[in-house]
Protein backbone atom coordinates (compact mmCIF):
# COMPACT_ATOMS: atom_id res chain seq x y z
CA UNK A 1 0.00 0.00 0.00
CA UNK A 2 1.48 3.49 -0.96
CA UNK A 3 -0.22 6.44 1.04
CA UNK A 4 -0.23 9.26 -1.03
CA UNK A 5 -0.91 12.69 -0.98
CA UNK A 6 -0.54 15.47 -4.26
CA UNK A 7 0.17 19.19 -3.23
CA UNK A 8 -0.93 21.22 -6.13
CA UNK A 9 -1.79 24.46 -6.22
CA UNK A 10 -4.08 27.30 -8.60
CA UNK A 11 -0.69 28.40 -10.40
CA UNK A 12 3.22 28.93 -9.24
CA UNK A 13 4.10 31.59 -7.05
CA UNK A 14 1.92 30.01 -4.26
CA UNK A 15 4.07 28.38 -1.91
CA UNK A 16 3.55 25.04 -3.46
CA UNK A 17 7.25 23.78 -2.79
CA UNK A 18 7.88 25.25 0.61
CA UNK A 19 4.71 23.76 1.71
CA UNK A 20 5.48 19.81 0.15
CA UNK A 21 9.15 20.22 1.56
CA UNK A 22 7.63 21.18 5.07
CA UNK A 23 5.05 18.76 4.85
CA UNK A 24 7.39 16.39 4.33
CA UNK A 25 10.10 17.75 6.80
CA UNK A 26 7.11 18.23 9.63
CA UNK A 27 5.63 14.76 9.03
CA UNK A 28 9.43 12.99 9.31
CA UNK A 29 9.77 15.32 12.42
CA UNK A 30 7.26 13.10 13.59
CA UNK A 31 8.16 9.99 12.92
CA UNK A 32 7.22 8.84 9.69
CA UNK A 33 9.06 7.54 7.28
CA UNK A 34 8.52 10.28 3.91
CA UNK A 35 9.34 9.88 0.14
CA UNK A 36 9.22 12.73 -2.06
CA UNK A 37 8.83 13.08 -5.64
CA UNK A 38 8.11 16.22 -8.19
CA UNK A 39 5.30 15.87 -10.96
CA UNK A 40 7.55 17.34 -14.40
CA UNK A 41 11.00 17.16 -15.37
CA UNK A 42 12.47 19.55 -12.48
CA UNK A 43 15.82 18.97 -10.59
CA UNK A 44 15.33 21.85 -8.25
CA UNK A 45 12.20 21.16 -6.25
CA UNK A 46 13.72 17.81 -5.70
CA UNK A 47 16.67 18.93 -4.55
CA UNK A 48 14.78 20.74 -1.34
CA UNK A 49 12.61 17.01 -1.12
CA UNK A 50 15.75 15.34 -0.51
CA UNK A 51 17.10 17.46 2.03
CA UNK A 52 13.44 17.05 4.29
CA UNK A 53 13.09 13.53 3.57
CA UNK A 54 16.51 11.96 4.06
CA UNK A 55 15.87 10.14 0.96
CA UNK A 56 16.79 9.78 -2.82
CA UNK A 57 14.78 12.19 -4.71
CA UNK A 58 12.12 11.37 -7.50
CA UNK A 59 10.10 12.58 -10.18
CA UNK A 60 6.91 11.41 -12.29
CA UNK A 61 6.80 12.65 -15.69
CA UNK A 62 4.43 10.78 -18.25
CA UNK A 63 6.55 12.53 -20.83
CA UNK A 64 10.29 11.35 -19.87
CA UNK A 65 9.08 8.28 -18.44
CA UNK A 66 5.78 6.97 -20.22
CA UNK A 67 2.31 6.97 -18.02
CA UNK A 68 2.46 2.93 -17.78
CA UNK A 69 6.02 3.38 -15.31
CA UNK A 70 4.55 5.99 -13.27
CA UNK A 71 2.84 3.74 -10.79
CA UNK A 72 6.16 1.55 -10.89
CA UNK A 73 8.35 4.21 -10.24
CA UNK A 74 6.42 5.51 -7.55
CA UNK A 75 5.79 2.45 -5.83
CA UNK A 76 9.97 1.96 -6.13
CA UNK A 77 10.70 5.58 -4.66
CA UNK A 78 8.49 4.86 -1.53
CA UNK A 79 9.66 1.34 -0.92
CA UNK A 80 9.61 1.29 2.79
CA UNK A 81 8.39 5.00 3.67
CA UNK A 82 5.42 6.07 5.42
CA UNK A 83 3.67 8.64 2.86
CA UNK A 84 4.54 9.79 -0.31
CA UNK A 85 4.27 13.23 -0.86
CA UNK A 86 4.19 14.40 -4.50
CA UNK A 87 4.39 18.01 -5.19
CA UNK A 88 3.05 19.32 -8.54
CA UNK A 89 4.18 21.57 -11.13
CA UNK A 90 2.24 25.34 -12.05
CA UNK A 91 -0.99 24.99 -11.93
CA UNK A 92 -2.78 21.81 -10.89
CA UNK A 93 -4.38 21.39 -14.95
CA UNK A 94 -1.21 22.95 -17.01
CA UNK A 95 0.32 20.72 -19.06
CA UNK A 96 1.60 20.30 -22.40
CA UNK A 97 0.22 23.51 -24.80
CA UNK A 98 -1.72 21.68 -27.28
CA UNK A 99 -2.83 18.94 -25.17
CA UNK A 100 -6.01 18.94 -22.53
CA UNK A 101 -3.38 19.03 -19.58
CA UNK A 102 -1.46 16.19 -20.26
CA UNK A 103 1.75 16.07 -18.15
CA UNK A 104 -0.18 18.25 -15.55
CA UNK A 105 -0.51 17.52 -11.88
CA UNK A 106 -4.30 16.48 -12.17
CA UNK A 107 -3.07 14.11 -15.32
CA UNK A 108 -0.28 12.20 -13.22
CA UNK A 109 -2.86 12.47 -10.19
CA UNK A 110 -5.56 11.00 -11.95
CA UNK A 111 -3.11 8.16 -13.17
CA UNK A 112 -1.94 7.62 -9.48
CA UNK A 113 -4.99 7.53 -8.30
CA UNK A 114 -3.82 9.82 -5.25
CA UNK A 115 -5.85 12.78 -3.57
CA UNK A 116 -4.89 16.28 -4.11
CA UNK A 117 -4.09 19.21 -1.38
CA UNK A 118 -4.55 22.71 -2.86
CA UNK A 119 -2.10 25.37 -2.09
CA UNK A 120 -3.71 28.75 -2.39
CA UNK A 121 -2.13 32.28 -1.73
CA UNK A 122 -4.65 34.63 0.40
CA UNK A 123 -2.52 37.65 0.29
CA UNK A 124 -4.38 39.74 -2.14
CA UNK A 125 -7.82 37.65 -1.47
CA UNK A 126 -10.20 37.10 0.87
CA UNK A 127 -13.52 35.30 -0.26
CA UNK A 128 -12.79 35.09 -3.38
CA UNK A 129 -10.83 32.32 -2.44
CA UNK A 130 -13.95 30.47 -1.90
CA UNK A 131 -14.56 30.73 -5.36
CA UNK A 132 -11.19 29.51 -6.67
CA UNK A 133 -11.48 26.65 -4.79
CA UNK A 134 -14.85 26.10 -5.91
CA UNK A 135 -13.45 26.09 -9.47
CA UNK A 136 -11.04 23.90 -9.42
CA UNK A 137 -12.97 21.23 -7.14
CA UNK A 138 -15.75 20.81 -9.82
CA UNK A 139 -13.52 21.61 -13.13
CA UNK A 140 -12.83 17.90 -13.52
CA UNK A 141 -14.31 15.41 -11.01
CA UNK A 142 -11.96 12.87 -11.94
CA UNK A 143 -9.17 14.69 -9.85
CA UNK A 144 -10.21 14.31 -6.00
CA UNK A 145 -9.49 17.71 -3.86
CA UNK A 146 -9.16 16.67 -0.39
CA UNK A 147 -8.49 19.70 0.92
CA UNK A 148 -7.16 22.83 1.13
CA UNK A 149 -4.14 25.14 2.86
CA UNK A 150 -4.67 28.54 2.70
CA UNK A 151 -1.10 30.41 2.70
CA UNK A 152 0.27 33.65 2.99
CA UNK A 153 -2.47 34.85 5.44
CA UNK A 154 -2.34 38.70 6.62
CA UNK A 155 -4.12 38.22 10.33
CA UNK A 156 -6.92 35.81 12.26
CA UNK A 157 -9.71 38.36 10.95
CA UNK A 158 -8.41 37.92 7.42
CA UNK A 159 -8.18 34.33 7.99
CA UNK A 160 -11.63 33.78 9.73
CA UNK A 161 -13.01 35.50 6.08
CA UNK A 162 -11.96 33.05 4.30
CA UNK A 163 -12.47 30.15 6.30
CA UNK A 164 -16.29 31.38 6.63
CA UNK A 165 -16.64 31.66 2.57
CA UNK A 166 -14.67 27.84 2.45
CA UNK A 167 -17.76 26.13 4.22
CA UNK A 168 -19.99 26.64 1.22
CA UNK A 169 -17.82 24.52 -1.32
CA UNK A 170 -17.22 21.07 0.83
CA UNK A 171 -13.62 21.20 0.58
CA UNK A 172 -11.96 20.35 3.71
CA UNK A 173 -9.84 23.01 5.27
CA UNK A 174 -6.77 21.26 6.41
CA UNK A 175 -4.48 24.30 6.94
CA UNK A 176 -3.92 28.24 7.89
CA UNK A 177 -0.04 29.53 7.06
CA UNK A 178 0.33 33.33 7.94
CA UNK A 179 3.07 35.35 6.41
CA UNK A 180 6.54 34.12 7.24
CA UNK A 181 9.57 36.38 5.35
CA UNK A 182 11.93 34.06 7.02
CA UNK A 183 11.02 31.12 5.20
CA UNK A 184 11.19 31.00 1.52
CA UNK A 185 13.89 29.71 -1.29
CA UNK A 186 15.98 32.02 -3.29
CA UNK A 187 15.27 31.84 -6.87
CA UNK A 188 17.32 32.33 -10.06
CA UNK A 189 17.54 32.85 -13.65
CA UNK A 190 16.31 28.78 -13.90
CA UNK A 191 14.22 29.19 -10.99
CA UNK A 192 14.92 28.16 -7.25
CA UNK A 193 18.21 27.98 -6.35
CA UNK A 194 19.81 24.46 -5.61
CA UNK A 195 19.15 22.79 -2.36
CA UNK A 196 23.37 21.82 -2.24
CA UNK A 197 23.87 25.46 -2.96
CA UNK A 198 23.19 26.76 0.62
CA UNK A 199 22.84 23.83 1.81
CA UNK A 200 24.02 25.11 5.63
CA UNK A 201 21.20 28.07 5.19
CA UNK A 202 18.53 24.99 4.76
CA UNK A 203 19.65 22.48 6.93
CA UNK A 204 19.30 25.58 9.24
CA UNK A 205 15.97 26.64 7.92
CA UNK A 206 15.01 22.77 7.81
CA UNK A 207 13.47 22.45 11.39
CA UNK A 208 12.02 26.24 11.32
CA UNK A 209 9.92 25.17 8.54
CA UNK A 210 9.02 21.82 9.77
CA UNK A 211 7.82 23.69 13.05
CA UNK A 212 5.93 26.64 11.00
CA UNK A 213 4.41 23.79 9.02
CA UNK A 214 3.45 21.78 11.89
CA UNK A 215 1.89 25.23 13.63
CA UNK A 216 -0.71 25.64 10.61
CA UNK A 217 -1.44 22.40 9.35
CA UNK A 218 -2.96 19.08 10.34
CA UNK A 219 -0.63 16.67 9.83
CA UNK A 220 -3.08 13.99 11.28
CA UNK A 221 -5.60 15.20 8.22
CA UNK A 222 -2.97 15.24 5.66
CA UNK A 223 -1.78 11.19 6.63
CA UNK A 224 -5.86 10.30 6.68
CA UNK A 225 -5.87 12.41 3.38
CA UNK A 226 -2.65 9.80 1.94
CA UNK A 227 -4.20 7.01 3.70
CA UNK A 228 -7.68 7.21 1.34
CA UNK A 229 -5.85 6.96 -1.60
CA UNK A 230 -6.39 2.91 -3.46
CA UNK A 231 -4.12 0.39 -3.49
CA UNK A 232 -2.20 0.36 -6.36
CA UNK A 233 -1.58 -2.72 -8.91
CA UNK A 234 1.22 -3.53 -10.12
CA UNK A 235 5.18 -4.42 -9.40
CA UNK A 236 7.77 -1.65 -8.53
CA UNK A 237 10.07 -0.69 -10.54
CA UNK A 238 13.43 -2.02 -10.89
CA UNK A 239 16.06 -1.92 -13.78
CA UNK A 240 15.67 -4.52 -16.50
CA UNK A 241 18.77 -6.17 -16.32
CA UNK A 242 21.65 -7.19 -13.54
CA UNK A 243 25.15 -7.89 -14.64
CA UNK A 244 27.17 -9.74 -11.97
CA UNK A 245 30.73 -10.19 -12.06
CA UNK A 246 33.75 -7.45 -12.27
CA UNK A 247 32.50 -3.49 -11.52
CA UNK A 248 33.52 -0.57 -13.19
CA UNK A 249 34.12 3.18 -11.83
CA UNK A 250 32.14 5.88 -13.33
CA UNK A 251 32.76 9.74 -11.77
CA UNK A 252 29.82 11.21 -11.73
CA UNK A 253 30.16 15.31 -11.74
CA UNK A 254 28.57 16.44 -8.43
CA UNK A 255 28.73 19.22 -5.84
CA UNK A 256 27.06 22.90 -6.02
CA UNK A 257 27.92 23.33 -9.58
CA UNK A 258 26.40 19.49 -10.83
CA UNK A 259 23.04 19.09 -9.22
CA UNK A 260 20.89 17.83 -12.14
CA UNK A 261 20.68 14.38 -11.76
CA UNK A 262 17.73 11.54 -12.17
CA UNK A 263 18.37 9.53 -9.31
CA UNK A 264 17.22 6.02 -11.49
CA UNK A 265 20.24 6.73 -13.46
CA UNK A 266 22.73 5.80 -10.94
CA UNK A 267 20.55 3.29 -9.86
CA UNK A 268 20.32 1.69 -13.48
CA UNK A 269 24.35 2.07 -13.87
CA UNK A 270 24.77 0.49 -10.79
CA UNK A 271 22.30 -2.35 -11.98
CA UNK A 272 24.49 -2.66 -15.47
CA UNK A 273 27.70 -3.27 -13.23
CA UNK A 274 29.28 0.33 -13.10
CA UNK A 275 29.47 1.73 -9.51
CA UNK A 276 29.57 5.90 -9.69
CA UNK A 277 31.38 7.76 -7.65
CA UNK A 278 30.46 11.49 -7.22
CA UNK A 279 33.65 13.96 -7.42
CA UNK A 280 33.45 17.53 -6.99
CA UNK A 281 35.00 19.95 -10.19
CA UNK A 282 35.00 22.72 -7.66
CA UNK A 283 37.23 20.67 -5.18
CA UNK A 284 38.85 17.67 -6.26
CA UNK A 285 41.68 17.56 -8.50
CA UNK A 286 42.04 14.19 -9.63
CA UNK A 287 39.09 11.43 -10.87
CA UNK A 288 38.67 8.78 -8.37
CA UNK A 289 41.17 5.52 -8.88
CA UNK A 290 40.02 3.01 -11.12
CA UNK A 291 37.61 5.33 -13.44
CA UNK A 292 36.68 4.23 -16.83
CA UNK A 293 33.42 6.47 -16.93
CA UNK A 294 32.89 10.13 -16.77
CA UNK A 295 29.09 11.20 -16.37
CA UNK A 296 28.50 15.23 -16.14
CA UNK A 297 24.90 15.99 -15.12
CA UNK A 298 23.24 19.43 -15.11
CA UNK A 299 23.40 22.25 -12.83
CA UNK A 300 25.14 25.88 -13.13
CA UNK A 301 28.35 25.74 -14.02
CA UNK A 302 27.88 29.73 -15.00
CA UNK A 303 27.63 30.73 -11.54
CA UNK A 304 30.69 28.83 -10.56
CA UNK A 305 32.99 29.48 -13.86
CA UNK A 306 35.74 30.88 -11.41
CA UNK A 307 35.60 28.09 -9.38
CA UNK A 308 35.54 25.49 -12.11
CA UNK A 309 38.23 26.95 -13.79
CA UNK A 310 40.82 27.55 -11.16
CA UNK A 311 40.88 23.44 -10.74
CA UNK A 312 43.61 23.01 -13.21
CA UNK A 313 44.48 19.36 -12.40
CA UNK A 314 40.87 18.03 -12.52
CA UNK A 315 40.14 20.11 -16.35
CA UNK A 316 43.79 18.51 -17.29
CA UNK A 317 43.12 15.18 -15.81
CA UNK A 318 39.70 15.08 -17.76
CA UNK A 319 40.44 16.41 -20.98
CA UNK A 320 43.71 13.76 -20.91
CA UNK A 321 40.45 10.90 -19.75
CA UNK A 322 38.53 11.90 -22.61
CA UNK A 323 41.24 12.28 -24.95
CA UNK A 324 42.68 8.80 -24.30
CA UNK A 325 38.98 7.44 -25.40
CA UNK A 326 37.20 7.27 -21.93
CA UNK A 327 33.42 6.61 -22.15
CA UNK A 328 31.47 10.25 -21.27
CA UNK A 329 28.11 11.05 -21.17
CA UNK A 330 27.10 15.50 -20.80
CA UNK A 331 23.44 16.79 -20.15
CA UNK A 332 23.11 20.97 -20.64
CA UNK A 333 26.55 21.56 -17.86
CA UNK A 334 28.25 19.13 -18.46
CA UNK A 335 27.68 19.97 -22.03
CA UNK A 336 29.09 23.75 -21.16
CA UNK A 337 31.60 22.26 -18.54
CA UNK A 338 33.63 20.36 -21.88
CA UNK A 339 33.49 23.57 -24.23
CA UNK A 340 36.76 25.09 -24.28
CA UNK A 341 35.02 28.38 -22.60
CA UNK A 342 31.75 29.83 -20.67
CA UNK A 343 31.95 33.72 -21.80
CA UNK A 344 35.79 33.73 -22.03
CA UNK A 345 36.18 31.47 -18.86
CA UNK A 346 38.74 28.16 -19.59
CA UNK A 347 36.63 25.34 -18.67
CA UNK A 348 38.06 21.69 -19.97
CA UNK A 349 38.36 22.08 -23.37
CA UNK A 350 37.22 18.89 -24.51
CA UNK A 351 35.08 20.27 -27.29
CA UNK A 352 35.88 23.01 -30.02
CA UNK A 353 33.25 24.86 -28.61
CA UNK A 354 32.06 28.20 -27.00
CA UNK A 355 29.27 28.85 -24.72
CA UNK A 356 27.86 32.36 -23.41
CA UNK A 357 25.45 33.25 -21.08
CA UNK A 358 21.97 34.73 -22.86
CA UNK A 359 18.81 36.52 -22.02
CA UNK A 360 16.44 34.57 -23.27
CA UNK A 361 15.97 30.67 -21.84
CA UNK A 362 14.89 27.32 -23.58
CA UNK A 363 12.86 25.65 -22.03
CA UNK A 364 10.26 22.75 -23.24
CA UNK A 365 10.18 19.05 -23.89
CA UNK A 366 12.04 17.61 -27.38
CA UNK A 367 10.85 14.88 -29.06
CA UNK A 368 14.51 13.71 -30.77
CA UNK A 369 16.30 11.18 -32.33
CA UNK A 370 19.37 9.93 -32.72
CA UNK A 371 21.52 10.52 -36.40
CA UNK A 372 24.12 7.80 -35.62
CA UNK A 373 25.56 6.08 -33.49
CA UNK A 374 27.22 7.00 -29.85
CA UNK A 375 28.48 5.86 -26.68
CA UNK A 376 24.24 6.41 -25.40
CA UNK A 377 22.40 5.68 -28.03
CA UNK A 378 22.58 3.96 -31.49
CA UNK A 379 21.42 5.92 -34.50
CA UNK A 380 17.32 6.49 -34.91
CA UNK A 381 17.22 5.91 -31.07
CA UNK A 382 14.32 8.21 -30.38
CA UNK A 383 13.59 10.00 -27.49
CA UNK A 384 11.57 12.25 -25.11
CA UNK A 385 13.78 14.79 -23.62
CA UNK A 386 14.12 18.31 -21.95
CA UNK A 387 15.68 21.49 -22.21
CA UNK A 388 16.45 23.80 -19.58
CA UNK A 389 18.71 26.27 -20.28
CA UNK A 390 19.95 30.40 -20.58
CA UNK A 391 23.19 29.40 -22.79
CA UNK A 392 24.23 28.83 -26.29
CA UNK A 393 27.13 27.45 -27.28
CA UNK A 394 29.12 27.93 -30.75
CA UNK A 395 29.03 25.70 -33.00
CA UNK A 396 25.75 24.39 -31.83
CA UNK A 397 26.92 20.98 -32.47
CA UNK A 398 29.89 19.08 -34.58
CA UNK A 399 30.02 16.41 -37.38
CA UNK A 400 27.97 13.88 -35.64
CA UNK A 401 25.40 15.54 -33.63
CA UNK A 402 24.41 14.02 -30.21
CA UNK A 403 20.69 14.39 -30.77
CA UNK A 404 18.25 15.50 -33.39
CA UNK A 405 14.80 17.39 -33.02
CA UNK A 406 12.74 20.11 -35.54
CA UNK A 407 15.57 19.78 -37.99
CA UNK A 408 18.09 21.30 -35.43
CA UNK A 409 21.07 19.20 -34.83
CA UNK A 410 22.17 19.36 -30.84
CA UNK A 411 25.81 18.43 -29.29
CA UNK A 412 28.00 16.25 -29.84
CA UNK A 413 28.81 12.44 -30.56
CA UNK A 414 30.92 9.86 -31.26
CA UNK A 415 32.00 6.24 -30.42
CA UNK A 416 33.06 7.55 -26.64
CA UNK A 417 31.37 10.81 -26.06
CA UNK A 418 27.87 11.87 -26.12
CA UNK A 419 27.44 15.89 -25.24
CA UNK A 420 23.94 17.27 -25.55
CA UNK A 421 21.62 20.33 -23.90
CA UNK A 422 18.85 17.36 -23.67
CA UNK A 423 18.20 15.63 -20.26
CA UNK A 424 16.98 12.29 -20.86
CA UNK A 425 15.75 10.57 -17.93
CA UNK A 426 16.99 6.94 -18.48
CA UNK A 427 14.34 5.00 -16.47
CA UNK A 428 12.14 6.01 -19.84
CA UNK A 429 15.25 4.55 -21.85
CA UNK A 430 17.04 1.77 -19.78
CA UNK A 431 18.67 0.88 -23.02
CA UNK A 432 20.86 4.03 -22.59
CA UNK A 433 22.12 3.46 -19.54
CA UNK A 434 22.79 0.09 -20.48
CA UNK A 435 24.85 0.93 -23.40
CA UNK A 436 27.04 3.29 -21.81
CA UNK A 437 28.04 0.97 -19.13
CA UNK A 438 28.94 -1.63 -21.67
CA UNK A 439 31.20 0.80 -23.05
CA UNK A 440 32.82 1.57 -19.50
CA UNK A 441 33.28 -1.65 -18.60
CA UNK A 442 34.92 -2.64 -22.12
CA UNK A 443 37.13 0.73 -21.38
CA UNK A 444 37.73 -0.19 -17.74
Amino acid sequence: MVNRVVVAAPGSGHGKTTIAAGLMAALRARGLKVSGHKVGPDFIDPSYHALATGRPPRNLDPFLQGEDRLIPLLRHGSAGADIAVIEGVMGLFDGALGTEGYASTAHVARLLDAPVVLVVDASAASRSVAATVLGFAQYDTRVRLAGVILNKLGSQRHADEIVTALEATGVPLLGTLYRNEEIHAPSRHLGLVPAAERASESERLLPELAAWISEGVDLGAIVQVARSASRLSGEPWRPPFAVEGRRSVVAAAAGPAFTFRYTEAVELLAAAGVDVVDVDPLQDKELPEGCAGLYFGGGFPEVHAEELSANLPLRTAIARAVGDGMPVVAECAGLLYLCQDIDGTPMTGVLDASATMTKRGKLGYRKAFSPADSVLAVAGQRVTGHEFHRTIIEPGSGPTPAWGWDRTPDGFASASLHASYLHVHWAGYPELAERFAAAVRAHG
